[in-house]
């Protein structure tokens, strides 16, 4: 078996090593996310681990230290060069990493991307949901607690984020077609996937618009700042926010009324599910539209070219919260 340890220099950009396991024949799987240390992730490696567990393979998730396009290759780099067979990737910049996932796959390792639907060099990428599906239900739940009037702005991690920007174009779009009295004000307010940018750029937009009603964040920690600003400023009752976070990282906002809303998908679930994927693949396994994948929320897949979609997102406000323990 391959001594697959995080090198020195990884370690300067990453939290956690690969586990050993004694099994010489069990496969080499690095689950590569945007950044290290949040919850989001978190949950993430939860259902990684747990994958490795049932199937005695050498599964385990690393990441950078922080949302950086640059030190996700370079994460990618060291993985390939230590010989991983197969690399699970959740792109900061899609774009940016399409160089280094054709390197992985010209040499052979199995590649298998989430929230990257336009991902060209990678065997299939897994969706939760309809990216633009997701964004659309957002902006009728925003919608519905604004009245349908009044100004928003909206949020994300990166503006090279695919998902998040398909969130936001799937949110407009309804609002264009749904809520003519709403305004969108203002470009993509960028965070980082940083709950106190998300805080500074919230400040920045209710300074900039006094009267705003409505806020929509992308990435998990953009509603908690958010709903920061909201709190400090005593705008709880004037404003809504919804976006995509988990209670852990919302609900305390929630409980307030300083976010009103959030849209998951279980990025425990998401994890095995690349890993799954990725040793089908491995086994030669064809991927078939309609197949269960025998995980919740990807019991009936839509294939799509090379893009998996399930069914997966959830809504949570205060009233259902304590209902997922994440």
């Amino acid at each position: 078996m391959k001594n697959l340890t995080v090198t020195a220099a990884a370690l300067a950009t990453t939290m956690l090593a690969a586990p050993a396991f004694a099994d010489a024949h069990a496969k080499q799987m690095a689950t590569v996310v945007k950044i290290d240390g949040i919850a989001w992730f978190n949950r993430m490696r939860e259902g990684v681990d747990e994958w490795a567990e049932e199937t005695g393979n050498n599964a385990f998730l690393v990441g950078p230290a922080q949302a950086d396009p640059q030190q996700q290759v370079a994460l990618i780099e060291d993985m390939i060069a230590q010989g991983v067979d197969a690399l699970l990737v959740v792109p900061m910049s899609p774009e940016a990493i399409e160089p280094v996932l054709g390197r992985a796959m010209e040499q052979g390792i199995t590649v298998i991307t989430h929230e990257a639907a336009s991902q060209q060099n990678t065997q299939y990428d897994i969706e939760a949901f309809r990216n633009e599906d997701f964004g659309a239900n957002l902006m009728d739940r925003l919608a519905a607690c604004m009245g349908e009037e009044g100004e928003y702005a909206v949020f994300v991690g990166s503006l090279g984020s695919q998902t998040h920007n398909q969130w936001v174009d799937g949110a407009i779009a309804r609002q264009e077609e749904a809520y003519p009295n709403m305004t969108l004000v203002g470009d993509r307010n960028e965070t980082a996937d940083d709950q106190q940018q998300a805080y500074a750029r919230a400040q920045e937009v209710l300074r900039a618009h006094p009267n705003i009603k409505g806020m929509q964040g992308s990435a998990s920690t953009d509603v908690a700042g958010i709903g920061l600003a909201i709190e400090e400023r005593g705008l709880e009752d004037e404003t809504c926010v919804f976006g995509t976070s988990l209670p852990s990282i919302a609900g305390q906002y929630m409980e307030t009324g300083a976010v009103d809303g959030i849209g998951f998908w279980d990025p425990k679930i998401a994890g095995k599910a690349m890993n799954a994927v990725a040793m089908m693949v491995m086994n030669g396994e064809e991927i078939t539209d309609g197949m269960d994948l025998g995980l919740e929320g990807y019991g009936n897949i839509t294939l799509d070219g090379k893009v998996i979609y399930g069914e997966a997102f959830v809504d949570v406000d205060a009233s259902n919260m304590a209902d997922y323990d994440f």
